[in-house]
């Protein structure tokens, strides 16, 4: 009996291993919970340039869901897109800078910036002047000059032969999207007026560049100074509403579409 009891509490042990190493298997960098105070307290220790990239789990005060749709399996579900379009590519000049999404570019992996696709999106890319193709996943917003329609990385580029030219006319169409950049709806514990917060950064450039990209699909997209203990934080924010379920729709939208969300309590700025 003793022999077989403790047979029985090894077997236990091992199950529970196992158990909590597929658990740490099956986390995702890509679905991050972006925290206000708490991210900018621990940015204090840590000195990142943006706190939109802070990756920490649901603190105990404040509330967060995730939509729906982050249930899906990988791939299943994207939006249909095919159009030929004029493609652009950017480097160095961002490199190791934070995206749209949150992540930090690097020029030499297959990412794009796209306008309106969420964030997961996946390309194919055919550049017509000479049919090479690549693909590349929509992590960031742009470009922002007129008649381009498509940003890509440098890597990117390279596999289709654009670097010299700048520029090409392109065919691209989506093949599917990793549903990992779905990002949960953070509520803090804020009553009356509230806001919707997508980043908050040490680096007022950073926080511009994120306002920018939301600008081309949302309205009332403001910056907002904070002082927490002596350090600047740009807190980059999306319109005005008299309660949390006012502001729960558009957010809904935000977080599926990738943007980090957290609806918080509206400050006036000074």
């Amino acid at each position: 009996m003793c022999v077989f009891g403790s047979s029985r509490t090894i077997f236990a042990v091992i199950l529970l291993i196992i158990f909590l190493a597929l658990s740490a298997c099956s986390s995702s960098r890509h679905v991050v919970i972006p925290s206000d105070t708490t991210a900018e307290h621990a940015a204090e220790k840590k000195d990142p340039q943006s706190v939109a990239l802070q990756q920490t789990k649901p603190q105990e005060d404040i509330t967060a869901i995730k939509p729906k749709s982050a249930d899906i399996q990988q791939q299943s579900v994207y939006q249909q897109y095919k159009k030929q379009v004029i493609a652009s590519w950017y480097g160095r000049d961002f490199h190791g800078k934070p995206t749209a999404s949150g992540e930090i570019y690097n020029m030499h992996e297959m990412t794009c910036a796209h306008k309106e696709l969420p964030f997961g999106t996946r390309l194919r890319v055919v550049n017509t002047a000479n049919n090479l193709e690549t693909e590349c996943i929509v992590n960031d917003r742009g470009p922002f000059i007129t008649g381009r329609d498509l940003d890509m990385s440098y890597g990117a580029a390279k596999n289709i032969d654009m670097i010299g030219a700048g520029t090409a006319l392109v065919n691209i169409e989506t093949i599917g999207r990793d549903m990992r950049y779905v990002k949960y709806i953070r509520y803090s514990g804020a009553d009356g007026v509230v806001t919707i917060q997508i980043g908050s950064f040490k680096d007022e450039g950073n926080a511009k560049r994120l306002k920018l990209g939301l600008e081309l699909k949302y309205n009332n997209v403001y910056i907002m100074l904070a002082n927490i203990n002596g350090d600047s934080w740009y807190r980059v924010r999306v319109g005005k509403f008299k309660a949390k379920n006012d502001a729960a729709e558009l957010g809904k939208k935000l977080a599926e579409e990738g943007y980090p969300v957290l609806i918080t309590r509206h400050e006036q700025q000074i």
